[in-house]
């Protein structure tokens, strides 16, 4: 094995290119998730796109690597796949390390679990989030079994997003059927300050706000104490 392979063994996180922050307080691991949420189907090259196939097993990499002490999620997203988006967002909530989230711009449709899958969410004043019904695109049979297949998906965006974050399910459940307020569609539109309100966003804040918090997070992890 060469020195460069040998490197890259030693080293697999550094291997995906992204940005990680070293401080005297932590090694943080930045993860953005942009764009569509990319699932089975792929979406058009001229498409802004995260891809699910990519961010688990880096997920996972950062879970078990010794050289990462955090996680800082970057959303600026406009939902997309429903399976993928929940299946990152099971794996960001079910690990050990300090996870913070921050929505930048937006985090859309299933861009709303994944904000709420980290430990401790921020939001942007001037950010939004779109809370509507789950809708399949292409053929779509018209039999009971597919309104009840629907209704499970929901139930399962439903009972992530209330356990993982602060927000009733009803007050959730009454943003996704309102009417009146999306051109064409059902649902609602909330920015930063009526997230927290809501309780699906910890804090309003911005970058160094998130940082500082993570740190802090790591912090209390190194020394043992529970999370504050």
């Amino acid at each position: 094995m060469d020195e460069e392979q040998e490197q890259i063994t030693e080293n697999p996180i550094e291997d995906f290119g992204s940005s990680i922050i070293r401080t005297d307080r932590g090694t943080v691991y930045v993860l953005t998730i942009v764009g569509q949420i990319e699932g089975h189907q792929l979406l058009p090259p001229t498409s802004k796109s995260t891809k699910y196939e990519h961010v688990l097993p880096l997920l996972a990499t950062i879970e078990g690597s010794e050289q990462i002490d955090g996680l800082l999620i970057l959303l600026n997203n406009g939902g997309g796949d429903v399976e993928a988006g929940l299946a990152i967002s099971e794996v960001i909530a079910s690990m050990s390390k300090p996870t913070v989230s921050l929505v930048l711009g937006g985090s859309h449709s299933i861009g709303v679990p994944l904000a709420v899958s980290a430990k401790k969410s921020f939001i942007a004043p001037s950010a939004a989030m779109t809370i509507h019904p789950v809708r399949l695109n292409g053929l779509v049979i018209g039999v009971p079994q597919t309104f009840y297949y629907f209704e499970r998906i929901q139930e399962r965006i439903l009972q992530f997003v209330t356990a993982n974050s602060l927000v009733k399910r009803e007050a959730f459940t009454k943003l996704m059927l309102q009417t009146g307020e999306l051109a064409a569609d059902v649902g609602s539109i909330i920015y930063g300050e009526e997230a927290v309100e809501l309780g699906l966003i910890d804090r309003i804040g911005g970058l160094s706000d998130a940082l500082n918090c993570l740190y802090e997070m790591i912090e209390e992890k190194k020394e043992g104490l529970p999370p504050s």
